[in-house]
């Protein structure tokens, strides 16, 4: 049974209940005008801290929804700032190898590399070509900066490339002016992370100096002459009286090769005019300020000489490589 208390609240629930409902019966019979005012004057007053409470939620919502906003932009700008030296680079070395392409007086079929080389393996590379588009065994393989290796091996839709850190690679080469060849092979010491070039057989008479070009000579039946192979760095070993073995600093790098050029040109042609000469201004630059500053005048002259020797040689080539006669169909088109 209810106490007194408990009876007074209940009576107190009764009779709020009733008011509200009243209240709630008086602003339904008000006219618009009038329930407008009484409600702003409610919420004005009465109701002005629930008000308040509502404002603040629906500033905490907009600000969280424009905080994970603005996040997501900025996650999205730091993205693209991190692929943009990446995009840069590649369009870079794709205008090379355009510009390549153009200067390329024989023929050649473009191709991209399917397997990156890791620091442990430069020796191979898989490129997209093969049978379809031309491709066959022993043919050259170049890049902008210079020559990357041989096909080793075809397949209808692929290619294996041997690049110049195998152990079984070898080009005839001879140097910028033509005075010094010999041979060049991957060098016998040091790790494959640290692969570089050996120039042998060179004759132990001839010196040449560090920056000198060394490049393709078209002998042996399968690289045509004028590719650039490596420039010298020094002198790795030599044979008293007989031969001095040079290191090179390789002219291509094949582990950062994205798109290569797949020669099929006849041995018997010189693509020396293909390749820019700046590699070559720019060793002969250094080595002449290393002989002003040495006083001396014989290594200069004979820096000279190679030079001049080496772009006589490389533009009566050019001029006397035919070029291509455009077939009917081209002609049709």
């Amino acid at each position: 049974m209810l106490s007194a208390s408990d009876r007074s609240y209940s009576r107190r629930d009764s009779v709020a209940l009733a008011a509200c409902v009243a209240i709630a019966i008086i602003f339904l019979m008000l006219s618009d005008p009038a329930g407008q005012a009484v409600s702003g004057a409610l919420r004005r007053s009465v109701l002005s801290p629930l008000v308040w409470l509502q404002s603040q939620a629906e500033l905490g919502r907009t600000s969280r929804s424009r905080f994970r906003a603005v996040a997501a932009e900025r996650d999205s700008a730091a993205l693209i700032a991190q692929t943009v030296p990446v995009l840069r680079a590649e369009n870079a070395r794709l205008r090379d190898l355009l510009s390549l392409s153009h200067r390329m007086q024989t023929q050649f079929t473009a191709a991209e590399v399917l397997h990156q080389s890791s620091a442990s393996d430069e020796r191979m590379l898989l490129i997209n070509a093969g049978t379809r588009q031309g491709i066959s065994a022993f043919e050259p393989v170049v890049s902008p900066e210079g020559l990357i290796g041989v096909v080793a091996g075809v397949t209808p839709s692929t290619a294996t490339v041997m690049t110049w850190a195998h152990p079984d690679f070898r080009v005839s080469a001879y140097a910028a002016g033509g005075r010094v060849v010999g041979m060049v092979a991957p060098s016998s010491s040091g790790s494959a992370s640290e692969a570089s070039l050996e120039f042998r057989a060179a004759s132990y008479r001839d010196t040449l100096p560090s920056g000198t070009l060394i490049l393709s000579s078209g002998l042996g039946g399968v690289y045509p002459k004028g590719i650039p192979v490596g420039t010298v760095t020094g002198v790795a070993r030599e044979q008293a009286g007989w031969e001095r073995i040079y290191s090179l600093r390789p002219a291509a790098n094949p582990s950062a090769a994205a798109h290569l050029m797949v020669l099929s040109a006849s041995t018997d042609s010189t693509i020396a005019a293909a390749f820019p000469s700046d590699s070559i201004l720019a060793a002969v630059a250094a080595d002449s300020i290393r002989a002003a500053h040495a006083q001396d005048s014989l290594l200069r002259v004979r820096i000279a000489d190679s030079v001049r020797g080496w772009l006589r040689d490389s533009m009566s080539a050019a001029s006397r490589v035919p070029r291509p006669v455009p077939t009917d169909s081209a002609a049709a088109q």
